[in-house]
Protein backbone atom coordinates (compact mmCIF):
# COMPACT_ATOMS: atom_id res chain seq x y z
CA UNK A 1 0.00 0.00 0.00
CA UNK A 2 1.57 3.66 -0.73
CA UNK A 3 1.96 5.61 1.82
CA UNK A 4 -2.07 7.23 2.96
CA UNK A 5 -2.94 10.61 3.24
CA UNK A 6 -6.13 10.78 4.94
CA UNK A 7 -6.65 14.66 4.67
CA UNK A 8 -6.23 13.50 0.90
CA UNK A 9 -9.41 11.56 0.30
CA UNK A 10 -11.63 13.58 3.06
CA UNK A 11 -13.88 16.26 1.66
CA UNK A 12 -12.35 19.54 1.95
CA UNK A 13 -15.49 20.63 3.49
CA UNK A 14 -15.71 18.39 6.14
CA UNK A 15 -12.05 18.44 6.78
CA UNK A 16 -12.68 21.94 7.10
CA UNK A 17 -15.79 21.63 9.52
CA UNK A 18 -16.03 23.23 12.63
CA UNK A 19 -18.24 20.95 14.54
CA UNK A 20 -21.71 22.11 16.52
CA UNK A 21 -20.64 22.45 20.64
CA UNK A 22 -22.80 20.76 22.39
CA UNK A 23 -24.04 22.34 25.89
CA UNK A 24 -22.33 19.36 27.13
CA UNK A 25 -18.95 20.02 25.49
CA UNK A 26 -17.80 22.30 28.23
CA UNK A 27 -18.73 20.26 31.49
CA UNK A 28 -18.41 16.29 32.08
CA UNK A 29 -19.72 16.45 35.94
CA UNK A 30 -23.01 14.39 36.59
CA UNK A 31 -23.79 17.43 39.57
CA UNK A 32 -24.23 20.74 39.39
CA UNK A 33 -26.55 23.63 38.52
CA UNK A 34 -27.54 23.10 34.67
CA UNK A 35 -29.02 26.20 32.77
CA UNK A 36 -26.91 25.98 29.51
CA UNK A 37 -28.76 23.54 27.29
CA UNK A 38 -32.65 25.10 27.81
CA UNK A 39 -33.84 21.74 29.34
CA UNK A 40 -37.07 21.29 31.28
CA UNK A 41 -35.71 21.71 34.92
CA UNK A 42 -38.48 19.14 36.15
CA UNK A 43 -38.11 15.05 35.62
CA UNK A 44 -35.70 12.63 35.47
CA UNK A 45 -35.49 12.27 31.92
CA UNK A 46 -34.99 16.18 31.45
CA UNK A 47 -31.44 16.00 30.53
CA UNK A 48 -29.85 15.28 27.34
CA UNK A 49 -27.36 12.67 26.50
CA UNK A 50 -23.55 12.81 26.55
CA UNK A 51 -22.90 13.58 23.04
CA UNK A 52 -19.19 11.79 23.58
CA UNK A 53 -20.90 8.64 24.78
CA UNK A 54 -18.29 8.23 27.13
CA UNK A 55 -19.14 5.57 29.94
CA UNK A 56 -20.02 3.07 27.16
CA UNK A 57 -16.74 3.82 25.10
CA UNK A 58 -14.91 3.42 28.55
CA UNK A 59 -16.73 0.18 28.75
CA UNK A 60 -16.09 -0.93 25.27
CA UNK A 61 -11.94 -0.05 25.81
CA UNK A 62 -11.72 -1.98 28.71
CA UNK A 63 -13.60 -4.96 27.04
CA UNK A 64 -11.67 -4.75 24.02
CA UNK A 65 -8.54 -3.35 24.74
CA UNK A 66 -9.06 -0.44 22.65
CA UNK A 67 -8.39 3.33 23.41
CA UNK A 68 -11.15 5.11 23.65
CA UNK A 69 -10.65 7.90 20.85
CA UNK A 70 -10.47 4.68 18.47
CA UNK A 71 -14.06 4.21 19.45
CA UNK A 72 -17.00 5.81 17.59
CA UNK A 73 -20.80 5.07 18.69
CA UNK A 74 -23.62 5.45 16.30
CA UNK A 75 -26.79 5.20 15.67
CA UNK A 76 -27.09 1.78 14.54
CA UNK A 77 -24.56 1.03 12.00
CA UNK A 78 -26.12 2.42 9.61
CA UNK A 79 -25.03 5.68 10.56
CA UNK A 80 -21.52 4.60 10.58
CA UNK A 81 -22.44 4.06 6.64
CA UNK A 82 -23.61 7.50 5.89
CA UNK A 83 -20.98 9.36 8.05
CA UNK A 84 -18.50 7.26 5.50
CA UNK A 85 -19.86 8.07 2.69
CA UNK A 86 -20.17 12.12 3.41
CA UNK A 87 -16.71 12.53 4.98
CA UNK A 88 -15.11 10.69 2.29
CA UNK A 89 -17.27 11.22 -0.77
CA UNK A 90 -17.88 13.72 -3.62
CA UNK A 91 -21.58 13.58 -4.30
CA UNK A 92 -21.99 12.71 -7.89
CA UNK A 93 -18.55 12.42 -8.18
CA UNK A 94 -16.82 9.93 -6.02
CA UNK A 95 -17.48 5.52 -6.36
CA UNK A 96 -17.84 3.56 -3.68
CA UNK A 97 -17.21 -0.52 -4.35
CA UNK A 98 -19.81 -2.88 -3.31
CA UNK A 99 -19.64 -6.63 -3.44
CA UNK A 100 -23.24 -8.34 -4.11
CA UNK A 101 -24.91 -9.90 -2.92
CA UNK A 102 -24.41 -8.37 0.52
CA UNK A 103 -25.75 -6.19 2.82
CA UNK A 104 -28.24 -3.57 1.04
CA UNK A 105 -27.53 -0.54 3.10
CA UNK A 106 -24.57 0.27 1.74
CA UNK A 107 -25.95 0.95 -1.55
CA UNK A 108 -29.33 2.87 -0.23
CA UNK A 109 -26.78 4.64 1.77
CA UNK A 110 -24.94 5.73 -1.61
CA UNK A 111 -28.04 6.26 -3.44
CA UNK A 112 -28.84 9.05 -1.15
CA UNK A 113 -25.44 10.40 -0.93
CA UNK A 114 -25.47 10.35 -4.78
CA UNK A 115 -22.05 8.12 -4.50
CA UNK A 116 -21.28 6.65 -7.87
CA UNK A 117 -21.87 2.81 -7.30
CA UNK A 118 -18.77 0.26 -8.58
CA UNK A 119 -20.19 -3.22 -8.02
CA UNK A 120 -18.06 -5.95 -8.77
CA UNK A 121 -19.95 -8.98 -7.19
CA UNK A 122 -18.62 -12.31 -5.03
CA UNK A 123 -17.71 -15.05 -7.20
CA UNK A 124 -19.28 -18.43 -7.70
CA UNK A 125 -18.13 -19.73 -3.68
CA UNK A 126 -18.87 -16.00 -2.03
CA UNK A 127 -15.86 -14.72 -2.14
CA UNK A 128 -14.51 -11.48 -3.02
CA UNK A 129 -12.89 -10.78 -6.81
CA UNK A 130 -9.70 -9.56 -5.39
CA UNK A 131 -8.01 -8.68 -8.87
CA UNK A 132 -10.97 -7.05 -10.22
CA UNK A 133 -11.29 -4.60 -7.12
CA UNK A 134 -7.84 -3.77 -7.28
CA UNK A 135 -8.27 -2.66 -10.68
CA UNK A 136 -10.70 -0.09 -9.87
CA UNK A 137 -10.63 3.07 -8.31
CA UNK A 138 -12.82 4.19 -5.54
CA UNK A 139 -12.99 6.41 -2.41
CA UNK A 140 -13.97 3.69 -0.30
CA UNK A 141 -15.31 -0.03 -0.29
CA UNK A 142 -17.07 -2.09 2.05
CA UNK A 143 -16.85 -5.49 2.81
CA UNK A 144 -19.50 -7.65 4.95
CA UNK A 145 -17.22 -10.59 7.40
CA UNK A 146 -19.38 -12.97 8.00
CA UNK A 147 -21.50 -11.81 5.12
CA UNK A 148 -25.03 -11.11 5.07
CA UNK A 149 -27.00 -13.31 3.64
CA UNK A 150 -23.73 -15.62 2.24
CA UNK A 151 -23.23 -16.32 5.93
CA UNK A 152 -19.19 -17.19 5.39
CA UNK A 153 -16.06 -14.98 6.27
CA UNK A 154 -14.51 -13.51 3.39
CA UNK A 155 -10.12 -14.44 2.64
CA UNK A 156 -8.80 -12.04 0.69
CA UNK A 157 -9.69 -8.78 2.97
CA UNK A 158 -5.51 -8.35 3.68
CA UNK A 159 -4.75 -8.14 0.36
CA UNK A 160 -7.57 -5.66 0.02
CA UNK A 161 -6.24 -3.81 2.99
CA UNK A 162 -2.38 -4.15 1.76
CA UNK A 163 -3.26 -2.41 -1.73
CA UNK A 164 -6.56 -0.83 -1.76
CA UNK A 165 -5.55 2.62 -1.50
CA UNK A 166 -9.08 4.04 -0.15
CA UNK A 167 -11.33 3.81 2.72
CA UNK A 168 -11.84 -0.12 3.62
CA UNK A 169 -14.85 -0.37 5.96
CA UNK A 170 -14.83 -4.24 7.42
CA UNK A 171 -18.67 -5.00 8.35
CA UNK A 172 -18.33 -7.23 11.07
CA UNK A 173 -21.74 -7.43 12.52
CA UNK A 174 -21.83 -11.16 12.95
CA UNK A 175 -18.36 -11.90 14.03
CA UNK A 176 -19.52 -12.89 17.53
CA UNK A 177 -20.55 -16.28 16.40
CA UNK A 178 -17.31 -16.99 13.81
CA UNK A 179 -14.11 -18.33 14.74
CA UNK A 180 -12.91 -15.83 13.11
CA UNK A 181 -10.64 -12.86 15.38
CA UNK A 182 -11.64 -10.37 12.71
CA UNK A 183 -9.73 -6.69 12.37
CA UNK A 184 -10.30 -4.63 15.33
CA UNK A 185 -6.96 -5.42 16.55
CA UNK A 186 -5.53 -4.15 12.80
CA UNK A 187 -6.68 -0.56 13.13
CA UNK A 188 -3.09 0.57 14.32
CA UNK A 189 -1.32 -0.78 11.35
CA UNK A 190 -4.28 0.23 8.67
CA UNK A 191 -4.11 3.85 8.54
CA UNK A 192 -7.54 3.33 6.18
CA UNK A 193 -8.78 0.46 8.16
CA UNK A 194 -12.91 1.27 9.76
CA UNK A 195 -14.09 -1.73 11.89
CA UNK A 196 -17.96 -1.69 12.12
CA UNK A 197 -19.57 -3.81 14.97
CA UNK A 198 -23.03 -3.52 16.44
CA UNK A 199 -24.97 -4.31 19.59
CA UNK A 200 -27.81 -5.36 17.76
CA UNK A 201 -26.80 -9.17 17.31
CA UNK A 202 -25.35 -10.89 19.57
CA UNK A 203 -25.71 -8.29 22.41
CA UNK A 204 -29.65 -8.63 21.71
CA UNK A 205 -30.58 -4.68 21.52
CA UNK A 206 -31.21 -4.32 17.63
CA UNK A 207 -34.36 -2.16 19.50
CA UNK A 208 -31.69 0.39 20.85
CA UNK A 209 -29.68 0.95 17.76
CA UNK A 210 -26.36 1.64 18.80
CA UNK A 211 -23.86 0.71 16.38
CA UNK A 212 -19.78 0.72 16.59
CA UNK A 213 -16.60 2.09 14.78
CA UNK A 214 -13.28 0.98 15.47
CA UNK A 215 -10.33 3.11 13.34
CA UNK A 216 -7.48 5.34 14.35
CA UNK A 217 -7.70 8.15 16.19
CA UNK A 218 -8.03 10.73 12.75
CA UNK A 219 -10.65 8.94 11.30
CA UNK A 220 -12.82 8.74 14.52
CA UNK A 221 -12.24 12.52 15.15
CA UNK A 222 -14.20 13.17 12.01
CA UNK A 223 -16.69 11.33 12.69
CA UNK A 224 -17.18 12.34 16.33
CA UNK A 225 -17.15 16.00 14.68
CA UNK A 226 -19.68 15.17 11.41
CA UNK A 227 -22.34 13.26 13.24
CA UNK A 228 -25.37 15.29 15.10
CA UNK A 229 -24.58 15.86 18.41
CA UNK A 230 -26.77 13.78 20.53
CA UNK A 231 -26.83 10.83 18.17
CA UNK A 232 -27.18 8.45 20.82
CA UNK A 233 -30.22 8.61 23.37
CA UNK A 234 -28.67 8.19 26.98
CA UNK A 235 -31.45 5.45 27.02
CA UNK A 236 -29.69 3.31 24.93
CA UNK A 237 -26.48 4.19 25.94
CA UNK A 238 -27.02 2.76 28.77
CA UNK A 239 -28.76 -0.26 27.85
CA UNK A 240 -25.66 -1.12 26.06
CA UNK A 241 -23.27 -0.81 29.06
CA UNK A 242 -25.78 -3.05 30.97
CA UNK A 243 -25.02 -5.36 28.41
CA UNK A 244 -21.47 -5.16 28.91
CA UNK A 245 -21.82 -5.62 32.70
CA UNK A 246 -23.52 -8.83 32.09
CA UNK A 247 -20.61 -10.61 30.02
CA UNK A 248 -21.94 -14.71 31.11
CA UNK A 249 -25.20 -13.93 29.69
CA UNK A 250 -23.82 -12.52 26.08
CA UNK A 251 -21.29 -15.77 26.24
CA UNK A 252 -24.55 -18.16 27.32
CA UNK A 253 -26.86 -16.85 24.62
CA UNK A 254 -24.42 -17.04 21.87
CA UNK A 255 -23.40 -20.37 22.38
CA UNK A 256 -27.37 -21.26 22.56
CA UNK A 257 -27.51 -19.52 18.88
CA UNK A 258 -24.94 -22.12 17.77
CA UNK A 259 -26.18 -24.75 19.26
CA UNK A 260 -29.69 -24.04 17.44
CA UNK A 261 -27.70 -23.31 14.39
CA UNK A 262 -26.03 -26.79 14.26
CA UNK A 263 -29.57 -28.37 15.30
CA UNK A 264 -31.65 -26.73 12.63
CA UNK A 265 -29.16 -27.21 10.01
CA UNK A 266 -29.27 -31.34 10.58
CA UNK A 267 -33.21 -30.98 10.74
CA UNK A 268 -33.66 -28.84 7.31
CA UNK A 269 -31.40 -31.49 5.71
CA UNK A 270 -34.02 -34.03 6.39
CA UNK A 271 -37.19 -32.23 4.14
CA UNK A 272 -36.91 -33.34 0.67
CA UNK A 273 -37.00 -29.41 -0.76
CA UNK A 274 -33.65 -28.52 1.02
CA UNK A 275 -31.18 -28.71 -1.88
CA UNK A 276 -28.56 -27.14 0.21
CA UNK A 277 -27.12 -25.37 3.07
CA UNK A 278 -24.72 -22.95 2.71
CA UNK A 279 -21.90 -22.64 5.75
CA UNK A 280 -22.46 -20.04 7.87
CA UNK A 281 -20.49 -18.16 10.37
CA UNK A 282 -23.08 -16.17 11.42
CA UNK A 283 -26.53 -16.40 12.95
CA UNK A 284 -28.42 -17.27 9.98
CA UNK A 285 -28.82 -20.13 7.22
CA UNK A 286 -28.36 -19.39 3.59
CA UNK A 287 -31.02 -22.28 2.75
CA UNK A 288 -31.36 -22.93 -1.32
CA UNK A 289 -35.01 -24.68 -1.85
CA UNK A 290 -36.86 -26.06 -4.82
CA UNK A 291 -40.10 -23.60 -5.17
CA UNK A 292 -38.54 -21.22 -2.86
CA UNK A 293 -40.57 -18.22 -3.14
CA UNK A 294 -43.57 -20.55 -2.40
CA UNK A 295 -42.01 -22.13 0.58
CA UNK A 296 -41.28 -18.34 1.89
CA UNK A 297 -44.98 -17.21 0.92
CA UNK A 298 -46.46 -20.70 2.48
CA UNK A 299 -44.28 -20.12 5.94
CA UNK A 300 -45.67 -16.43 5.79
CA UNK A 301 -49.39 -17.48 5.95
CA UNK A 302 -48.42 -19.71 9.03
CA UNK A 303 -47.00 -16.55 10.68
CA UNK A 304 -43.49 -17.95 10.27
CA UNK A 305 -40.98 -15.16 8.82
CA UNK A 306 -37.97 -15.52 6.98
CA UNK A 307 -36.37 -13.18 4.08
CA UNK A 308 -36.74 -14.34 0.89
CA UNK A 309 -33.43 -14.13 -0.99
CA UNK A 310 -34.70 -15.46 -4.32
CA UNK A 311 -34.26 -12.73 -6.36
CA UNK A 312 -30.88 -11.88 -4.79
CA UNK A 313 -29.47 -15.54 -4.67
CA UNK A 314 -31.75 -17.88 -6.94
CA UNK A 315 -33.78 -20.44 -5.10
CA UNK A 316 -32.55 -19.55 -1.39
CA UNK A 317 -33.93 -18.53 1.81
CA UNK A 318 -32.23 -16.77 4.66
CA UNK A 319 -33.48 -17.85 8.02
CA UNK A 320 -32.71 -16.55 10.68
CA UNK A 321 -31.80 -18.70 13.97
CA UNK A 322 -34.12 -18.79 16.66
CA UNK A 323 -35.29 -19.88 20.24
CA UNK A 324 -35.32 -23.65 20.27
CA UNK A 325 -39.08 -22.99 20.42
CA UNK A 326 -38.93 -20.75 17.40
CA UNK A 327 -36.91 -23.14 15.08
CA UNK A 328 -38.96 -25.80 16.40
CA UNK A 329 -42.16 -24.14 14.64
CA UNK A 330 -40.42 -23.76 11.50
CA UNK A 331 -39.23 -26.87 11.23
CA UNK A 332 -42.75 -28.48 11.98
CA UNK A 333 -44.80 -25.65 9.17
CA UNK A 334 -41.95 -27.21 6.81
CA UNK A 335 -42.80 -30.70 7.37
CA UNK A 336 -46.05 -29.93 6.40
CA UNK A 337 -45.69 -27.93 3.25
Amino acid sequence: MKKFELKSIVRPNIWELMPYSSARDEFTGNEGVFLDANENPFGDRNRYPDPHQRELKKALSSRNNIPVDNIFIGNGSDEVIDLVYRIFCEPSRDSVIICPPTYGMYEVSANINNVNIIRIPLDDEFELNTDLILAESAKCIFICSPNNPTGNNLKSIKEILDQFNGIVVVDEAYIDFSDSEGFMSTIDKYPNLIVMQTFSKAWALAKARVGVAYSNSDIIALMDKTKPPYNVSGFNQQEAINALLEPKKFEQRVDIILEQRNLLEKELYKLPFVKHIYPSDANFLLVKMSEASEIYKYLVSNKVIVRNRDTVIPGCIRITVGSPEENSRLIEVLQNY
